[in-house]
Order: structure tokens, then sequence, then C-alpha cells
């Protein structure tokens, strides 16, 4: 009761403010019009009609500030919630499980010498290409060369002894015993020339696959000799290298082969689509994770082995989601989700704030995939979703 006189009391006051000003203003109707003041070019006068219509301006701004007044007093809908919304509508949803891995590739070895010797030449330099068999540099083989061409020329001696042996054998003229003394001979011969050729070819390094001289290790004089501590070049292939990344059990089921990755090297500034070529079949027991190899390609050898990779793989992909920002999410006591939306039936008069109770999949960035609870063509509120309560009435101002 007391609060419906003090309401009232508020309306007269502001009534009888609005009639003072209006009958304030009109105080000066028997006044000289303005056109006639000026056409007096009295300059008395005119001063005096500046200041009447200065204080009929005064007059007013106070009728104006009354207005504002009553109307904020009045009007409801000032009081609502102020809110926007968002129309919910599907679309194409990629979830990326982003992880770090390093580059690597299988062709990255260490050469070494096969015998122990001085480096005589070396033939290639740091950085250059070469191909699968091309001689890298050769050792000094302590006259092994001269004693292999020596046996060249025994056994070539011996090779004419057998094929004469072996015709009159044919012809039936000499002797068994002669026919197989000089056939083992030239076999023994034969046998020892190759023996000391794969020896004598020791002498030479050789690129075991094409690639790139990543390092010259000794230099020509060097003395070398076969076994850790001798090694001569790094020789390395950049044309099939991959990210190796480890991935934790769980998503097994969802990082096979083929599936689509995205590749960063923040070093370089530069990214790389690709898929997964290969997943492994261990699962480490040490972290629970198992090995993914995805292929990169060399960017004319910008990419090289043990750089660091930021890997976006994409594990989860829904082509009609129903995805809402994260911001607008809230949690009851229970542990439910919930957004508040527009009832339908009220947007064009009366809008109403309903709460819903959602389930939430996966989030990427700063949306979350909807389950369930809304449906397309809802309209979800976004600003002002943590001021409403459930059955509120708001104002939307939406542009």
């Amino acid at each position: 009761m007391i609060k419906t006189e003090n309401h009232s009391i508020m309306r007269k006051t502001i009534y009888i403010t609005i009639t003072a000003a209006v009958l304030a203003s009109c105080g000066g109707r028997g006044n000289k019009s303005l056109e006639k003041v000026l056409a007096s070019q009295d300059i008395e006068a005119i001063r005096a009609k500046h200041v009447e219509i200065s204080k009929e301006h005064k007059a007013l701004e106070m009728q104006l500030q009354s207005l504002d007044s009553a109307i904020a007093l009045l009007d409801d809908s000032a009081k609502l919630p102020l809110v926007t919304t968002i129309t919910v509508a599907p679309q194409k949803f990629e979830h990326y499980l982003e992880l770090q891995g390093d580059v690597m590739t299988k062709q990255n070895v260490l050469i070494y010498p096969e015998m122990a010797g001085t480096l005589n030449r070396v033939y290639v330099k740091k950085g250059q290409k070469v191909t699968k068999g091309q001689v890298l540099a050769s050792i000094d083989d302590g006259g092994l060369s001269s004693q292999l061409a020596q046996m060249k020329t025994q056994a070539e001696l011996s090779r004419t002894t057998f094929e004469r042996q072996k015709r009159l054998w044919e012809q039936n003229i000499g002797s068994e015993i002669q026919y197989l003394q000089a056939k083992t001979n030239y076999e023994a011969q034969t046998s020892a020339v190759k023996q000391m050729e794969s020896q004598v070819a020791k002498s030479t390094i050789r690129a075991p696959f094409a690639g790139i001289i990543d390092d010259v290790i000794k230099d020509q004089g060097t003395v070398v000799a076969p076994g850790p501590g001798s090694e001569v070049f790094r020789i390395v292939n950049l044309s099939n290298m991959y990210v190796e990344v480890e991935v934790p059990e769980s998503h097994l089921p969802n990082v096979t082969p083929g599936k689509d990755v995205k590749v960063y090297f923040s070093v370089l500034g530069e990214s790389v689509n690709t898929k997964i070529r290969e997943t492994g079949n261990f699962i480490n027991p040490s972290n629970r994770s198992f090995t993914v190899e995805i292929p990169v390609p060399s960017h004319d050898g910008k990419i090289k082995p043990n750089l660091t990779a930021r890997v976006m793989i994409n594990d989860y992909t829904s082509e009609n989601a129903i995805l809402i920002p994260q911001s607008i999410l809230s949690e009851n006591a229970e542990g439910e989700q919930y957004v508040f939306l527009v009832e339908a039936d009220s947007i064009e008069n009366d809008p109403v704030a309903k709460k819903v109770i959602i389930k939430t999949g996966k989030t990427q960035g700063d949306f979350v995939e909807v389950l369930s609870g809304i449906n397309s063509g809802d309209a979800i509120i976004d600003e002002g979703a943590r001021s409403v309560k459930e059955g509120q009435k708001v104002k939307i101002k939406n542009s």
C-alpha cells in the first residue's frame, strides 16, 4: 500500500514540474516577435531579446530533463536485461589434436672407412649433392692395387693354360691330371682376384644413397681406420623426411593412416598440409603412447632433420555440427552444463529467457560442439548470458 502511494506522489510531482516548466516557457508571448526586433535595428532591443530567448532555452532544457526522468520511471522495458542472441545453424566442424614432434629422416648416416690408411683424396664438399654410388674419397691401399694387377696377370695366364688343356682333353690328347690341375689353378687364381678386388674396393668411399653431404668430418691426409671416431662424412637425404610424434593411446581409434594433418614450423613461419603415412603398432608402456609418421617436403632445403614442428591431426569431423561459444556455457551444482535461449513464441513481443540443459562434445578454439539440448534455428543468448535468470523477460539489442 505504501509503495503504491509513493508511486502516485512521484507521478504528481513530475506532472507539476513539467507544467511549471511549460508555463515558464510561455511567459514571453506578449513580447515583440524576433523578426520585428531585428527589423528595428535597435541594439538594446536586440540584446533584451537575446536574454529572453536564452531564458526560454534553459526552460526547454529543464522540460527535456523532466521528460527523460518520467520516461525512465514509467517505462518498464528500460529495466530489462539487455542481451544479444545468435541463431543456431548447422556447420562443418573439424577437431584437431595438437601435438609436437621433430623432423626425421631414415637416411641420415655417418660414413666410416672400411680399411685403415691415409685419406688420399676427398672429392666432395659440404652441402654438395651426390648420387648413389658416387665416389666421395679414396684411401691409400698400401700397394694392394699393384698386387691386384699382378694377380690378374697370373689369372689370365692360368686361364690360357686351362683352355689349352681343356681342348687337348676334348681331343683325347694329354692326361686327365694335367687338365684337372689347370682347371683347379685357374679357379683358384680367379677366386683370389675377386677377393683382392673386394679388398681394393674398400679403399674407395662411396655414397650409400643419393643425398646431400651434410658434413665433411675428416680432411685429406688424415689417417683413418674402421670403427667409431673415424667418421669421414655425414650424408642426409632430404627427399624422404617425416615428422614423428607420440600420440596418447586414448586417440588410437581416431588417429589412423590417411587422416589430414597440418604441420607448422614456427622457426620458419611456414606450414604444410599433409596426411598420416604410418602409425606404430606398439604402445610405449612408459608413457602409454604410440608413434605416428607424417611425411613432409624439404621446401628447397629449408626443412631439416631435428627441426621442431607443431602438428595438428584432424581426429574428428562433423558435417552438420551445432557450435556455440564456450563463453556462454554455465554449469549447475549437479555438474550439468546449460545455456539460455529466447523462447521462440516470445521473441517478437516479450522475449523470455529459458534455461536448457545441453550435452557438449569436442572443443576447438573458442567454440564447443553441442550434441543435444538445442536445435537448428534456436536463438541462444550470447552477450548477457550470465546476467539473466530462468523465465526472466529480456530486451534484445541485436542490430
